[in-house]
């Protein structure tokens, strides 16, 4: 395995298993600025990623078969894929160099400024707040994050500036290094949005999460940050745990708070008022107090950073309003959680509050689908005219859930005349969702 990937390994051939998906996609795009050579394998390819690479250069190969494996110099296995995959199995056998992509990242990366965005909810949406606060100053800032936002042309750059924002998630890096990826990446400063259980598949308990990203608080170093709000009692206990760096505690009058009941963020003597942002509900508004301290930190002033957050774009798939035609509106979000959402069905009631709201929910984690969050899961959207709960895994929790588009869609065509808003929360493919019921809405 490889041990040291520095720009020592000038233009390589590297093939990355799994390219398609967020992370590895955007990894691809950085390794082409830095002047490689670079293909990769998936099972399929489908926008928008397939145009990313197609634009990239990059050679797109369909499936994992050991003959269509490629010779190339290094090979970056994603953590999709596992013992017994044909192209997997060939690399070991043949001793070929290998590496996961967290770690050739934080190789790439590790004389930045790095922050890095962790926490179960508010990663991709965070890590786009301050590249557009970053970009806004004129600051060609790096990045790699998990989601797509209308400011940035891809969901990755190499950047020229000395700061790079990386949306650090907790899940594992690889079949052959189970440590979770923002364990590679060495952060200067490391948000902590919020520590909740999630991904079942791979973690027992809360206890080992809070492990995890352990783990990632003793690489800050003693000079460097670790940010979090200061109503999160999980965070507290995993500082309690031992922190050697800056904490900065969100939320006190000594440095940023957001005041929800007035609508305003308060830093220091300066007053932000939220109806002058683009985005809705508490959660995103942490998210803003959280991108407006992380760049103070870093020499931007607040007003500054408001008055770029002012015209941002927003991520895809985060309440994005993907269809409105005379008085019926479809929002897509990528919400997966109770707590998550709990907040986005809140922010749908605050912002349409005299229409009537349907909730479309699919248990597409395996966090959900398995059933681990119990009655809190179906507790979560409370004050919604009607919840349609989707399950399309083998094994359904509940009876009312469906377990099929069409016969939920049924069910939808009957209500839908006494709906005006319809919420789409899923964290696979909402399109599969989204359509039928956009042409259902336009066939009234």
């Amino acid at each position: 395995m490889v041990t040291n990937v520095t720009d020592k390994y000038l233009k390589m051939k590297i093939h990355i298993l799994g390219i398609c998906g967020t992370f590895m996609g955007g990894l691809a795009q950085i390794l082409v600025e830095k002047g490689h050579k670079v293909s990769g394998s998936d099972k399929q390819f489908y926008p928008p990623m397939s145009n990313q690479l197609d634009s990239l250069g990059v050679e797109m190969i369909e499936g994992y078969e050991e003959s269509s494996l490629p010779v190339a110099d290094l090979y970056v296995i994603g953590n999709a894929l596992s013992r017994g995959n044909p192209c997997v199995e060939y690399i070991l056998n043949s001793k070929l160099e290998y590496t996961s992509g967290p770690k050739m990242l934080g190789e790439m990366i590790r004389d930045r400024t790095v922050i890095a965005v962790s926490g179960t909810h508010g990663k991709t949406s965070t890590s786009f707040l301050i590249c557009e606060i970053f970009q806004a100053q004129g600051i060609d800032i790096g990045y790699l994050v998990g989601g797509v936002s209308d400011s940035f042309k891809n969901s990755a750059r190499l950047g020229t500036s000395e700061f790079f924002v990386i949306e650090a998630d907790e899940y594992d890096s690889a079949f052959f290094d189970k440590r979770s990826k923002f364990i590679h990446y060495h952060p200067d400063t490391f948000i902590i949005n919020n520590i909740e259980f999630d991904h079942a598949d791979i973690f027992d308990d809360l206890s080992e999460i809070l492990k995890q990203f352990h783990h990632a608080i003793r690489t800050v170093p003693a000079n460097g940050n670790i940010l979090f709000h200061d109503s999160d009692e999980n965070i507290k206990r995993l500082i309690e745990m031992g922190c050697w760096s800056n904490t900065h505690k969100l939320g006190g009058e000594d440095n940023i708070k957001l005041s929800i009941d007035d609508g305003i963020i308060h830093f220091k003597d300066q007053r932000f008022h939220v109806s002058d942002l683009p985005m809705h509900g508490q959660h995103n508004f942490n998210n803003v107090v959280m991108a407006m301290y992380t760049s103070f930190l870093h020499g931007i002033d607040p007003q500054q950073s408001f008055l770029a957050l002012k015209n941002s774009k927003g991520v895809k798939r985060r309440f994005e309003t993907v269809f409105k035609h005379n008085d019926k509106i479809v929002i897509d979000d990528f919400a997966h959680h109770p707590t998550a959402i709990s907040q986005t069905v809140q922010a749908a009631i605050n912002n349409f509050s005299s229409q009537k709201i349907a909730g479309i929910i699919e248990l597409a984690s395996n966090t959900m689908s398995q059933g681990h969050h119990g009655a809190e899961l179906y507790d979560s959207a409370p004050g919604l005219e009607q919840v349609y709960w989707l399950n399309l895994s083998s094994k359904k929790n509940k009876n009312f859930e469906y377990d099929s588009i069409n016969s939920l869609l049924e069910d939808l065509k009957r209500d839908i005349d006494n709906i005006d808003v319809i919420l789409i929360m899923s964290n696979k493919d909402s399109k599969k969702i989204s359509e039928p019921i956009i042409d259902l809405i336009k066939s009234k």
